[in-house]
């Protein structure tokens, strides 16, 4: 929901976002990785939102609509723009990063 109203606001280059991954029961490297893609997936799915469309039902009284496009972005495929970035970015997409995070900690963690 903060995405969305930083979005939705068009403050993204105003706004600074701190992050803060702690869980003791979680190391710190897999923490991270979870909370970081969390964060970059909220404000995917808020840059995807019809923001135009929803503005515009909205000023003009339209709740109906509003909300129905609202509940259409539920079945939206993000999760294959989400997996298109990652590919684009060189970076696991879906559940495989777990490996790459399991790997890290098996490789290079375990020797601390």
């Amino acid at each position: 929901l903060i995405a969305q109203e930083i979005v939705r606001s068009k403050a993204l280059g105003r706004v600074n976002i701190g992050l803060d991954f702690f869980d003791a029961s979680l190391n710190r490297i897999g923490a991270y990785v979870i909370g970081t893609r969390s964060a970059q997936m909220a404000f995917m799915f808020a840059m995807l939102e019809p923001y135009q469309t929803l503005l515009k039902f909205e000023e003009h009284g339209k709740t109906f609509e509003r909300l129905s496009y609202l509940e259409l972005m539920k079945s939206r495929p993000f999760g294959a723009v989400w997996d298109y970035y990652c590919l684009k970015s060189k970076v696991p997409s879906g559940k495989d990063y777990i490996d790459e995070i399991t790997k890290y900690e098996n490789e290079v963690l375990i020797k601390r």
